[in-house]
């Protein structure tokens, strides 16, 4: 997706001070870990009976990420630049064990969003498709999964000599807790990003309006249940 280069007006940004303070560190990223329940998201891909539950996590994922401003801000060149759609990069395992990239576009339909998704992983687990990550491609959320693991933490590689200011969002193992009054299916999801450019404050209204989706899931994928905001 091509975009018009766009500015925050820094003058006037009440997080400049922040902004200035944290941009000079070393390590200037920070990163939340929690669990969501996913149990009604799960129940709701197998009753409409169309794509997967992974991808249904990563298409509300993604679209939190549009709808909440600061998600979409990255670093350029000393100052803060404002996308205005960003779209999914995802690791995907080969069976060989080493790993490619399926790139997801933003879109509010999550019937288009399974089927371009689906094609995209199919095509990244071709060996062929070769190991090609959009080095200096802002216009993304960096997303990864770890199926094998509970996580209650989680940790990032990066580039130190780049401005690499795009969020990472990973997800974990879901397990199954059996409560008094039904179950739940707890998903481990791990938040990182650039201090310079947002707050707790921000990561906290993402982690809650993920919450929220989760535990009513249907406005998101079914158009006719109405708008989930």
């Amino acid at each position: 997706m091509h975009q018009q280069h766009r500015y925050l007006d820094l003058a006037t940004w009440p997080r400049r001070e922040a902004f200035d303070y944290f941009r000079a560190f070393d390590k200037p990223y920070f990163n939340v870990g929690v669990r969501v329940d996913a149990a009604p998201l799960k129940a709701a891909v197998k009753a409409l009976g169309s794509g997967s539950f992974a991808l249904a996590y990563h298409f509300i994922a993604l679209r939190l990420a549009n709808e909440i401003e600061p998600f979409r801000y990255r670093l350029h060149q000393g100052r803060v630049r404002i996308l205005d759609e960003i779209g999914g990069g995802a690791t995907v395992l080969r069976d060989d064990d080493s790993f490619g990239f399926a790139y997801l576009p933003h879109t509010q339909d999550w019937a288009q969003f399974a089927a371009t998704g689906s094609a995209a992983i199919a095509a990244a687990r071709q060996r062929q498709a070769g190991f090609e990550p959009r080095v200096g491609f802002d216009e993304l959320i960096h997303f990864t999964t770890l199926p094998w693991l509970h996580f209650s933490s989680f940790s990032h590689a990066r580039n130190w000599g780049r401005e690499d200011s795009i969020p990472k969002i990973s997800f974990g193992r879901a397990d199954v807790e059996k409560t008094a009054d039904g179950s739940r299916l707890w998903l481990p999801v791990s938040v990182e990003v650039h201090h310079a450019l947002m707050d707790g404050l921000h990561v906290g209204r993402y982690v809650q309006r993920l919450e929220a989706a989760m535990a009513d899931p249907w406005p998101w994928l079914t158009p006719s249940a109405g708008d989930p905001d």
